[in-house]
């Protein structure tokens, strides 16, 4: 099965299927995809992306994002729902190039975890409730998206190094999406030499700082997100084999 699937404008479309859990099940491949801003779909990658037969989208982004960059193209059979976790909007294009980065983007998201509890909780309902394949995006495919991939497979009982592992996939795109960042932005220097990156600290440093906070994941989302067993249950019976 393939973990990335190719396109000519979505640069970071990965299935997050064949991940093992810790009770020994394995995520469905097909089911669960994660990926880049949907709203760059265009002619032979918008037929590539129908033939997924995907019908569910998931939009992380914000509604003034989405306003700038569009959507993903509306088709029959898919619904559309966005969902914006992050409430404190900043510019990684402009990070101080002397903080220590990946400290700096885990304190992020764990404004994105305490702040985005109510539309996080609906994100994977939705995602429990699906009859087919769905997705989950934000611009990059790299923050937001790695956040609520990482808290999914957290609650399907994915071990923390697999989480890691598929958080850091992102760096084979790194390159295409810091031209996209130039392309979108000609009057303006990136002045933050980690842009795009995704190195495996930032998410590790993340779900301990949760761990530590809470207890552990799952009692994260639980306490805070109000995530409760029967929602864990739907989201195993509805991913795992």
């Amino acid at each position: 099965m393939r973990r990335h699937i190719a396109f000519e404008r979505l640069h970071n479309f990965r299935d997050l299927g064949g991940y093992r859990t810790q009770d020994g099940r394995t995520l469905h491949w097909g089911r669960l995809y994660r990926s880049d801003a949907l709203s760059k779909l265009r002619g032979a990658d918008w037929e590539a992306f129908r033939a997924l037969g995907i019908r569910t989208v998931i939009d992380l982004r914000y509604p003034w994002e989405i306003e700038a960059r569009g959507r993903v193209p509306e088709a029959d059979g898919t619904a559309y729902v966005n969902l914006s976790v992050e409430h404190r909007p900043y510019d990684q294009a402009e990070i101080d190039p002397g903080l220590d980065p990946w400290r700096f983007l885990a304190d992020r998201y764990a404004e994105v975890a305490l702040d985005g509890a109510e539309e996080l909780r609906q994100a994977l309902e939705v995602i429990a409730a699906g009859d087919g394949p769905q997705v989950f995006h934000c611009a990059s495919g790299k923050d937001r998206t790695g956040l609520l991939a990482a808290l999914v497979l957290s609650l399907l009982g994915v071990g923390v190094d697999d989480i890691a592992e598929d958080f850091a996939l992102t760096e084979r795109a790194t390159e295409r999406l810091i031209a996209d960042w130039k392309a979108a932005h000609p009057g303006r220097t990136l002045t933050w030499p980690g842009y795009g990156r995704a190195p495996e600290e930032i998410i590790r440093l993340f779900l301990s700082d949760l761990a530590e906070t809470y207890g552990s994941v799952r009692d994260y989302a639980v306490k805070h997100v109000g995530v409760d067993e029967a929602l864990i249950d739907r989201l195993r019976d509805r991913l795992l084999d």
